[in-house]
């Protein structure tokens, strides 16, 4: 099971988890293997070119659907390299500001930014990162114009909003809902369509700026013409996993909600996402660093 991240990175950990379950299911070790690097690019193009055996797959995420149109040169295509095989999980965003801003709601902070273009500053984990992407979708609905700040990954981001300077971030619940309970940041949106259980005191988004939802994910794909039995084999044993009550459990402390569905399901959601984050990455003029 590749994994285009680092260690401990929340791709990682979701990785471990659900490789660990799948071992036992399938009666096959699962053995987790980190290729960072290049955007997420060097594990996936590993995968692409592997053997369409089963025995090779990709934890894939929101990075890899923004990467298909974020790096112009690919030495693979997201649609056509890829057998999907499922969804594992979906994990959303929060809106999180200081809490010394005038805005209490997300009309507030809209109407604020509406009122001084230019002036709000947001952060994020650099440019073509999911939370600057995700800022990028906000601004273009909202019709509003904000300046991007980009840092050296979300958690400096994170700290510089807790000091003042920036005003915004859209940050996963994990890395900012304890500061949010700790009353140094306040959330004023969750990024999916209906309320979260991650973030059940937060509105969502949509609330104040309807038809706004973007979600991060995880999904396991399969190279390009693996077999449909085998597919068929590895889609059954993830759905079986994440049924369990103590994975719903283990994916809810890691800021994630179990997305169990089939590889149709899977397929169809891939190819919106490619749309959604490439129109995102387009508007944005983001460019890989």
């Amino acid at each position: 099971m590749i994994v285009s991240s680092a260690p401990s990175s929340g791709p990682d950990v979701i990785a471990r988890l659900v490789a660990t379950q799948l071992t036992e299911t399938l009666g096959e070790q699962v053995v987790v293997d980190n290729r960072a690097g290049a955007g997420g690019n060097i594990g996936a193009e590993i995968v692409a070119k592997s053997p369409p055996d089963g025995y090779t797959m990709l934890v894939a995420t929101a990075n890899h659907a923004i990467a298909a149109t974020l790096f112009p040169k690919l030495t693979y295509d997201l649609m056509k390299d890829f057998a999907p095989a499922g969804m594992i999980a979906t994990t959303p965003y929060l809106l999180v500001v200081n809490p010394a801003l005038p805005a209490r709601t997300v009309l507030e902070f809209i109407a604020l930014a509406k009122a001084k273009p230019g002036s709000l500053l947001y952060g994020s984990g650099g440019s073509g990162s999911p939370p600057h992407l995700v800022a990028e979708i906000f601004k273009s609905m909202a019709k509003i114009d904000m300046v991007h700040v980009p840092y050296k990954g979300v958690t400096p981001a994170i700290t510089d909003l807790v000091g003042g300077q920036v005003q915004a971030v859209f940050a996963v619940v994990p890395a900012a809902m304890p500061l949010v309970k700790a009353g140094r940041l306040r959330a004023l949106g969750v990024s999916t369509a209906r309320p979260s259980p991650l973030a059940p005191d937060v509105p969502p988004i949509a609330d104040g700026l309807p038809g706004f939802e973007v979600i991060g994910w995880y999904g396991l794909l399969l190279p390009a013409r693996t077999p449909g039995a085998v597919i068929a084999q590895v889609d059954e044993a993830l759905q079986r996993v994440l049924q369990r009550a103590d994975i719903h459990e283990r994916l809810t402390s890691q800021g994630a909600q179990a997305a169990p569905g089939t590889p149709q399901r899977f397929r169809a959601f891939l190819s919106g996402e490619v749309t959604k984050w490439g129109g995102a990455v387009r508007a944005s003029g983001a460019k890989a660093d």
